[in-house]
């Protein structure tokens, strides 16, 4: 089984994030999205999901224009990444590292995909996943790395998509109670490491650590939290609410301390595992 967790730029006009979202049908778990941010992020999962995941791609290319687009965050385009994710058979994240073939199954999903999209949509693709990162393909798409699937120049409209096969991570923001972005970045690189990636953000008015926790079952939101709280005392100001976006592994929110749920904004009905028993996708 498998689940991709699409991101959309698109995080403020409510009508196209319905209609999006409405495209991925019984298989949409779950919708977040972030105006300061100018994004989406639906997690997808189910026996369908990669029609699913075609329909929020065609719908997102039709209904978004990355070239009026104004967001804090970082995007390649208006269908930015299509992340494919390995889940057991009862649908419960899979770790990193259990078998080398585990992402088997998400880099088939990941190649059909994106040749898909670059004959339906012409929408270029990048791959990434083992052989390179997020963050790699952010940097030098368009600039030296040729797409993997489709035209070799962006999309009018729609930019180019990212699309990989990957492990579940966790999207874990952090407000400061600071309005200064220097410091705010100075806390994203002091916590940046093989298991955390972070960035700093100004966001009205206030700053936000943003975090991809993409080995959650080693370092998760509780040490993440305590990490940036930790480094923002030092700097005269400190954590002021924690953030997740979408959805968690249901053992990593487990393994956090029930008496910090609240605080570190983990709920066991918001974990990929219940949403989709809930649902009746599989």
């Amino acid at each position: 089984m498998l689940s991709c967790v699409v991101n959309v730029s698109e995080g403020r006009d409510t009508g196209v994030i319905r209609a999006i979202s409405l495209a991925g049908g019984r298989c949409v778990l779950d919708v977040h999205s972030d105006p300061d941010h100018h994004r989406t992020v639906l997690t997808l999962a189910g026996e369908h999901v990669e029609d699913a995941v075609q329909g929020v791609a065609r719908r997102t290319v039709e209904l978004v224009d990355l070239s009026a687009h104004r967001g804090v965050h970082p995007r390649l385009g208006a269908l930015d990444v299509v992340p494919f994710v390995p889940l057991d058979a009862d649908g419960s994240a899979v770790a990193p590292g259990e078998d080398a073939g585990d992402l088997a199954g998400a880099l088939d999903a990941r190649r059909r995909f994106a040749f898909w999209a670059g004959e339906a949509l012409a929408l270029p693709c990048f791959f990434y996943g083992p052989e390179q990162t997020l963050p790699d393909v952010r940097r030098r798409a368009f600039a030296g790395l040729e797409p993997d699937a489709g035209p070799a120049h962006p999309h009018p409209t729609a930019g180019g998509c990212a699309v990989g096969a990957r492990f579940a991570l966790i999207a874990y923001n952090l407000w400061l109670s600071t309005g200064d972005l220097d410091v705010a970045a100075s806390i994203a690189t002091a916590v940046r490491g093989p298991a955390v990636r972070a960035l700093g953000f100004s966001t009205a008015g206030v700053t936000q650590v943003s975090c991809n926790l993409i080995d959650p079952w080693s370092v998760g939101p509780a040490q993440v939290y305590d990490a940036v709280d930790r480094l923002a005392r030092d700097a005269r100001t400190s954590v002021s609410r924690a953030e997740l976006v979408g959805l968690a592994p249901a053992v990593v929110v487990d393994a956090a301390p029930r008496a910090r749920w609240a605080q570190l904004d983990l709920d066991p009905e918001r974990t990929l595992e219940a949403r989709l028993a809930r649902s009746g996708s599989t």
